[in-house]
């Protein structure tokens, strides 16, 4: 004698119970990849195109000797932060100093330095 339709159902619902934890826990684990840390900065990177591009315009502009350093003292930070902005590429700038930077910048592609 076969299984039962009793048996058949038991099985099934116990197909199902593994598949329905099996997707929970795929879905937590999505979440949880996604969820961004609060209280952390984001790092320079592919989640960051738009500051990728400025920095490598403000690299460009730096090219002459003692670009970086009159800068830095524009901003009032040290040459080396500076360097970790643009060249090492591990911290981003809070948005008062990219503003400050895009303002640079744009007063540099004038003609104008307003560091001086």
């Amino acid at each position: 004698m076969g299984p039962t339709r009793l048996d058949v159902l038991a099985g099934l619902g116990d197909l199902l119970a593994v598949a329905a934890e099996t997707a929970v826990r795929r879905t937590q684990q999505t979440r949880r990849r996604r969820r961004t840390r609060s209280g952390y900065a984001r790092r320079p990177g592919a989640d960051s195109p738009l500051w990728n591009v400025l920095a490598a315009e403000l690299r460009a502009a730096l090219a002459p000797h003692g670009a970086k350093a009159r800068l830095a003292r524009y901003l009032g930070l040290p040459r080396q932060r500076l360097t970790d902005f643009l060249t090492g590429r591990r911290r981003l700038p809070d948005a008062e100093l990219t503003l400050r930077l895009l303002h640079w910048y744009a007063e540099q592609r004038a003609g104008r330095d307003p560091a001086l």
